[in-house]
C-alpha cells in the first residue's frame, strides 16, 4: 500500500467480525464535563476493511484513512496492535 500523504490513524477494539473483510472498531476518548469537570468516555464506533478476515472480536487494531471502500466504509486495518485473551 502505498503512502499518499498524511493519513488519520485511529486506534481501537474489534467490537464485531460478522460481516466478510470488514470489522467494526470502538474508538474511545476522554472529554471533560463542561459543569461537573470530570471526566467522560465518548465513544465512536468505524467500519473498517479486513482484507484477509484475521481480525477477532477484542483485537486492538489500528485504522489508517482511505478512500470511501462502500457506503459506510473509510478505513482500513493496517496492523493489529493486541490480540483478544
Amino acid at each position: 500500500m502505498k503512502d499518499r500523504g498524511n493519513k488519520r490513524v485511529i486506534k481501537g477494539v474489534v467490537v464485531s467480525n460478522d460481516m466478510d473483510k470488514t470489522i467494526v472498531i470502538r474508538s474511545e476518548r476522554l472529554v471533560k464535563h463542561p459543569v461537573f469537570h470530570k471526566y467522560v468516555r465518548r465513544y465512536v464506533k468505524y467500519k473498517a476493511h479486513d482484507e484477509d478476515n484475521s481480525c477477532k472480536v477484542g483485537d486492538k487494531v489500528l485504522l489508517v484513512e482511505s478512500r470511501p471502500l462502500s457506503r459506510e466504509k473509510r478505513w482500513r486495518m493496517r496492523e493489529i496492535l493486541e490480540r483478544a485473551k
